[in-house]
């Protein structure tokens, strides 16, 4: 396969930023297509990546945006809301126009727990959304599952950072919830490797960092990462769910009911990450971007958001 225009779909947000990135770098055309194109101005700079203002719900206007593409890109996904259309109606629509405008080529962004038979609808979501691009056999189909992903700008570490610097206490709701951080360059990577390798098509990828953690010790890492002294407090299974009750309710929805099922299963995986890609450690990565405090410190963070 001659490898010269890719879509991907999502590309504005924090995976999709690292892979565009990598890809400009080899020299290849990326759309980026966002509802809101000031959102992607940070990706306008890569040069041979055209951010289109476009909203590809719209079947009409997913079908255009997928014509004369050599690879399609899905990297859309929620924490909240209407997880059926957007993670099940929405990869349905992708293959569909696939098929109707001759590219062969997917990959697939899932997660870990993904599962029709689920506890969450988070993770029903996105089991239904991979069964249907696994089931398009006449497709060439990569399917990624990552653990939560973490770097500069990513929602999971840096909001603890942020309760950490206003609150003396943090309450973490399912303590023993079990996570496998995994570096955003270390998916990019993968996802970039795994496009012209035949023996990926069909496969799916567990994603996983070098180690597993605990949510209470993981909000522990990053207060003293950011130097704070708090007090960490786990809360029972009861007060974990009363939490997300009341969390889902508030302006931001730190955290729903949904969020709180989901927790339920271990987001880890024994799988190591293919093609020799070592993983990069969360303690050698995060303390420069969740502490920044001086220029030698902000500099792996600058050069980050500049893709260098």
């Amino acid at each position: 396969m001659i490898l010269e225009r890719v879509l991907v779909l999502g590309g504005s947000g924090f995976i999709g930023r690292h892979l565009a990135a990598q890809l400009a770098r080899r020299e290849i055309r990326v759309t980026v297509p966002s509802r809101r194109r000031e959102r992607a101005k940070h990706l306008i700079l890569l040069p041979t990546v055209d951010v289109v203002q476009a909203d590809v719900i719209d079947p009409a206007v997913l079908a255009r945006l997928v014509r004369n593409q050599d690879v399609v890109v899905n990297l859309i996904g929620i924490l909240h809301g209407d997880f059926e259309r957007f993670h099940a109606e929405l990869p349905r629509a992708i293959v569909a126009a696939c098929r109707a405008a001759g590219v062969k080529r997917l990959l697939h962004m899932s997660a870990l727990g993904a599962d029709v038979n689920g506890p969450s609808a988070y993770q029903r979501s996105k089991g239904v959304g991979e069964q249907a691009v696994l089931e398009a056999r006449d497709l060439e189909v990569t399917v990624f599952r990552p653990s939560v992903v973490f770097g500069p700008e990513d929602q999971f570490l840096n909001r603890f950072a942020a309760m950490a610097r206003f609150l003396p206490v943090l309450a973490v709701p399912s303590p023993e919830a079990r996570f496998q951080p995994v570096y955003v360059g270390d998916v990019a990577r993968v996802m970039l490797n795994s496009i012209e390798d035949t023996e990926s098509h069909g496969r799916v990828f567990e994603l996983g960092g070098p180690q597993e953690y605990e949510l209470k010790h993981l909000v522990e890492l990053v207060c003293a990462m950011t130097g704070r002294r708090r007090v960490v407090i786990g809360l029972s299974d009861r007060l974990s769910s009363l939490q997300a009750a009341v969390l889902e309710h508030l302006p931001g929805r730190l955290m729903t009911r949904d969020n709180y099922l989901s927790m339920k299963v271990p987001n880890v995986t024994a799988a190591r990450l293919p093609y020799g890609i070592a993983p990069q450690s969360l303690e050698a990565v995060a303390p420069a971007y969740l502490r920044p405090s001086g220029p030698r410190e902000r500099y792996p963070q600058l050069r980050w958001r500049a893709r260098r």
